[in-house]
């Protein structure tokens, strides 16, 4: 494992998204630290990604503690627990250095499988920095990359992530981290167009539905591979 590579948490990290987004980073040579509401539930996320793939480089904590001691956190939380995931971490973010500001990268889609239609602004991710601050840069990715295809370490993803941030060189650290996690990443533009990415999610969940499937993906054309790592 590389000692420059960043340490990870990912926050909500024992639901659907996060074991793969782990596992694909963990494959890649990042320390990883699972993080839950429940330290015994992330632990025991984290020892079965561990023997899934012979590695001993994921751990499990906490949420607070998790991202106390990463460097980018990776919050993958369904809807509902969105505001409660970030406020449970906030003291933990706001106490690290000015001089190396936390990322944090939300990947939360404000929509329901149930009734999947585009949710109004502002986006999750925009609600995200307004309650966390100018002390942590908040970047929004991954909320359209199919959890089934993540956790397929086999074959090709064939998912593209769209970054937004307010903050170029986090955007472009965490454009680094889905092209190590096997995807091409482009740069989407400010925070705010994030609300055009959560709805793109309600139309991969409208496809899935009625194509009866579980990968449907976004993919970019017309804009050089390279482009997306400058």
């Amino acid at each position: 494992m590389e000692s420059t590579k960043p340490i990870i948490a990912i926050i909500g990290g024992t639901g659907k998204e996060g074991p793969g987004l782990a596992m694909r980073w963990a494959k890649a040579g990042y320390r990883v630290i699972i993080g839950s509401r429940q330290a015994e539930k992330a632990q025991n996320t984290a020892q079965t990604i561990n023997q899934q793939l012979g590695l001993n480089n994921v751990i499990g904590m906490e949420n607070a503690a998790a991202a106390r001691e990463a460097d980018i956190c990776v919050l993958t939380v369904i809807q509902s627990a969105h505001q409660e995931a970030i406020l449970s971490i906030r003291a933990a973010l706001q106490e690290k250095s000015s001089s190396n500001p936390p990322i944090l990268v939300d990947a939360t889609a404000r929509v329901d499988f149930r009734n999947p239609v585009p949710p109004p602004p502002p986006a999750a991710a925009r609600q995200a920095q307004e309650w966390l601050g100018e002390k942590v840069q908040v970047v929004a990715a991954f909320q359209t990359a199919p959890a089934s295809a993540l956790r397929d370490l086999e074959n090709p993803i064939h998912s593209d992530v769209l970054v937004c941030s307010d903050h170029l060189e986090a955007a472009e650290k965490v454009m680094r981290l889905a092209q190590d996690g096997g995807m091409n990443a482009y740069y989407a533009g400010g925070l705010d167009n994030a609300v055009v990415v959560e709805g793109l999610t309600a139309l991969l969940i409208s496809l899935n539905k009625y194509y009866r499937v579980k990968t449907a993906s976004v993919r970019i054309s017309g804009v050089p591979t390279q482009q997306s790592d400058r």
